[in-house]
């Protein structure tokens, strides 16, 4: 019976192979930025339809078999962190099958696996179970101890200092949109949780706190791993179940036009204090500034020895060693115009 279901509502729903991005879905973003946009998309995505996470009918385990199934061999899925082809009908098989797993960690907000957010399947993906619980809900940041998963190598990285994961680079944007649409989808609106991507680590590993990090990492994997075809198809097959739809695969400029160096609106008047600023702070790698002038910016040690220096409105910071520093920005003439403490963590 839930084979049949399943069957039915893709005929129902239609072909998804080669599906395009529904006419005048995004209609009203185009002159959105910040807080604007990211409340327009809300508007657009939210109410989809739910599914439960273990049923009879069809459920998430069934949408993952269409949305992650191996072009190669149609009876596996392709494992979100590993890269492996598994069978997908044996599903969990008492932990010798695959997982589901949450990529915005259940417990940052501690919505478990309830609709919509616990079964919302653009949030979920197929994974090998043993590295399913070596993720656990570490934060997304960059790390350097290799993850071997029985002595084979994953392509993905831990740490033994901090709590952090490290996906394999292929999927690292895959990693970033998904967050990204977590924080736009789910606003804390009809007692849903109010989900925030923040740039530092949490003192707390264990926190239920709706928020997720690390936002630079996130920024710098979404240009690195740049949407592929995978991606986008599996985005048509989940609208297909949930009629709604994944905007930063669709639309990825989205992502630098609410949390990057695109986020400001031109044309807005902000106070004077407000028109030179640096994100995001703290701060990993890049650093973006925001100016209405041609300025010079100077990153200083606290004792004034100059260390980096540019005219652009980005800087990469991730050769310094972490610590505090000054900003300083000089007109074309060198005069400072305005100084502004660093965290670089």
């Amino acid at each position: 019976m839930k084979k049949f279901l399943l069957l039915t509502y893709l005929i129902v729903s239609g072909m998804y192979l080669g599906a395009q991005i529904p006419e005048h879905y995004y209609d009203g973003t185009d002159a959105l930025r910040g807080q604007a946009l990211k409340k327009a998309l809300y508007q657009i995505i939210k109410g989809q339809t739910e599914y439960p996470y273990t049923s009879s009918s069809t459920d998430v385990w069934d949408i993952l078999k269409e949305t992650d199934k191996d072009t190669l061999n149609p009876d596996n899925v392709i494992l979100f962190y590993t890269g492996w082809s598994v069978n997908a009908a044996q599903e969990y098989n008492n932990g010798r099958g695959w997982s589901r797993e949450h990529v915005w960690a259940k417990s940052r907000g501690d919505f478990g696996t309830d609709p919509p957010a616990g079964t919302d399947a653009h949030n979920l993906r197929p994974v090998d179970v043993s590295v399913n619980s070596a993720r656990n809900n570490r934060w997304f940041d960059t790390c350097s101890v290799a993850y071997y998963d029985n002595g084979v190598a994953t392509g993905c990285y831990t740490s033994t200092t901090e709590w952090v994961w490290q996906p394999r680079k292929e999927v690292q944007g895959d990693v970033a949109r998904i967050i990204f649409y977590m924080a736009t989808r789910y606003e804390g609106e009809n007692g849903e949780p109010d989900l925030r991507v923040i740039d530092y680590l949490p003192a707390d590993n264990s926190t239920n706190e709706p928020v997720h990090a690390r936002l630079s990492t996130l920024l710098r994997w979404n240009e690195l791993d740049p949407v592929d075809a995978f991606e986008r198809h599996r985005n048509d097959v989940i609208y297909s179940f949930q009629h709604n739809r994944n905007p930063y695969i669709d639309h990825p400029e989205f992502v630098n036009k609410i949390w990057g160096p695109d986020s400001v609106a031109t044309g807005i008047i902000v106070p004077e204090a407000h028109l030179i600023a640096l994100y995001p702070n703290p701060a990993s790698a890049k650093v973006y500034f925001r100016h209405a002038e041609n300025l010079i910016k100077e990153v200083c040690s606290m004792e004034g020895r100059v260390l980096l220096r540019s005219t652009d409105k980005m800087m990469d910071i991730g050769q310094l060693p972490k610590g505090i520093y000054l900003v300083v920005f000089k007109d074309q003439h060198g005069k400072i115009v305005r100084r502004l403490k660093l965290v670089h963590s």
